[in-house]
């Protein structure tokens, strides 16, 4: 299936001279989503996965469906603030300064195979540091999966010794 038929392109937003890549009709076509998902499921099979991990929001949405599938846990990554347990936190940068990720501190068990999932992979820095949330848990990332890869922002290199998936590229 060609991904690409269900991306909205929206020019100038958030800021001019983007060019959004907007996720909401694949989510809206039922078929298109589901074999987007399913994609990502058999890769996950392929990889003995234990766990799903999603940064929010729109790791969410695709993370939660391919756990469900695969009838196994997911483990919210979410903003300082969040979450209301104890977590543990990593800072990253942003092209405009910092922010903070948490997860639950017993969100993952030494040795889990981990699948990170988001909706795009752009600069890279949101799925490093959701990898090292994952690494100072004890889990093993087995792979990133990725409806969306802008590969002129060569968020890819910040992955380097990862097995990486994504369904459209940029």
């Amino acid at each position: 299936m060609d991904y690409k038929e269900h991306i909205a392109i929206v020019e100038d937003w958030p800021k001019e001279g983007v060019q959004f890549k907007d996720i909401t009709p694949l989510m809206d076509n039922g078929p298109a989503f589901k074999a987007a998902v399913d994609e990502i499921v058999e890769y996950a099979k392929e990889k003995n996965i234990d766990i799903v991990v999603g940064p929010e929001a729109r790791g969410f949405i695709v993370g939660c469906p391919v756990s469900y599938a695969l009838e196994i846990g997911f483990a919210p990554v979410r903003k300082e603030g969040k979450l209301p347990r104890e977590t543990i936190k990593v800072d990253y940068g942003l092209e405009y300064g910092k922010d903070v990720l948490t997860i639950h501190k017993d969100a993952i068990k030494p040795g889990q195979r981990v699948l990170i999932i988001d909706d795009l992979l752009a600069t890279g820095g949101t799925i490093e540091a959701t990898i090292d949330l994952v690494e100072q848990l004890g889990g093993k990332v087995a792979g990133c999966a990725f409806l969306i890869e802008l590969t002129y922002l060569d968020g890819r290199s910040k992955l380097d010794g990862y097995d990486v998936l994504t369904l459209m590229q940029y």
